[in-house]
């Protein structure tokens, strides 16, 4: 045994210099030295005895209760004339045994696909949603319908009304189609899982006209993301009022609007072109112009273009709705020929 060194130093000299009790020294010295006992309690006499817990374990889990909450077994046992215990002291026993999980059978939800959709040409993808507008009347909406062309983001058709309806909803389909020039086996209609978007009455419509339909995973924004980012786009414009006096009011600003956001915006997904002219057409002879036009500007002055004479910038030929896992396909370059590469866009207005 190695006996502990002499202090430097007395236990009362210490003391005085740190103002510290001398006894308190010696009691916290006596506390660290004396083996600590561990009080041994007895049972309280409400506790239940091994051979109780036993029995109501085994009543708990019976073939009988195997799909039933705790709660639902105490009091179908009390129905019948049995007292188990407190739902409280059951659920103890089982979290003692290991056993306090969901005891139920639940339904498993299907594994829905992942959509994967590929536009290479207007009127190939139609993406559509509803969305609500409010109205200076509580508990009052107005519901806009927006019928959107994925390659070209333009809109094909939109609606206005008091309600959320599969059957003006079909409408509106049925009349963009027939503008659009739809033929069957051409278009594929993509929305989320609402209920007009999955109503039997839209389905027989698109079957009808032979369009195919997809359906966006449950709470997955993105696999509807067009949509969604058209729809930001219209409430975040400035002169959106917020809320609506009237539908004749909304029906006011729709008309502005889509026509502003086919005719006049410069959508940021398809090299700063209008909707209207990636929709018709016109695409290649506006950005042939364009690079005409910065072309003679980079001659007539080569100071400011450090970098040489400006690539030529190229509309999208590909839009995914969820590209397949894999490499990220190469962007079109001028030293490239357009058959070889596919550009695959964002949703960035």
């Amino acid at each position: 045994m190695v006996e502990e060194a002499a202090p430097a130093h007395g236990v009362s000299p210490a003391c005085r210099a740190l103002s510290v009790s001398r006894a308190g020294v010696y009691r916290r010295r006596r506390r660290l030295r004396e083996p600590v006992a561990v009080p041994r309690h007895s049972p309280p006499a409400r506790a239940y005895a091994l051979e109780e817990r036993r029995q109501i374990l085994e009543v708990v889990n019976s073939e009988r209760f195997r799909d039933s909450s705790v709660r639902q077994i105490v009091f179908t046992c009390q129905d019948e004339g049995l007292y188990l215990a407190s739902p409280r002291t059951v659920y103890r026993m089982l979290e003692r045994v290991g056993a306090r999980g969901e005891r139920r059978n639940h339904l498993i939800h299907p594994v829905y696909p992942r959509p994967e959709l590929l536009a290479t040409r207007p009127n190939q993808v139609w993406s559509w949603d509803i969305t609500k507008l409010l109205t200076f009347q509580k508990w009052t909406y107005l519901y806009l319908y927006v019928l959107l062309d994925i390659f070209s983001r333009y809109v094909v058709g939109w609606l206005l009304a008091h309600a959320e309806s599969a059957t003006l909803a079909s409408e509106l389909i049925a009349e963009s189609c027939r503008k659009q020039g739809i033929s069957p086996g051409q278009l594929t209609a993509h929305a989320d899982r609402g209920s007009s978007m999955r109503s039997r009455t839209v389905a027989q419509l698109l079957s009808d006209l032979g369009v195919e339909k997809t359906h966006s995973r449950p709470h997955v924004s993105n696999d509807n993301p067009f949509s969604e980012a058209q729809f930001k786009t219209l409430k975040y414009r400035p002169e959106f009022p917020g809320r609506f006096g009237s539908i004749q009011d909304g029906r006011v600003f729709g008309q502005r609007f889509f026509s502003w956001y086919n005719n006049e915006h410069h959508h940021s997904g398809i090299a700063y072109l209008t909707p209207a002219q990636m929709h018709y057409g016109r695409a290649q002879e506006i950005l042939d112009a364009r690079h005409r036009v910065i072309t003679a500007a980079a001659l007539q002055h080569p100071e400011r273009f450090v970098h040489g004479l400006p690539k030529r910038i190229e509309a999208p030929s590909a839009v995914w709705i969820n590209p397949p896992a894999g490499p990220k396909p190469l962007r079109q370059r001028q030293d490239l020929p357009p058959e070889t590469t596919a550009i695959v866009t964002s949703v960035s207005h």
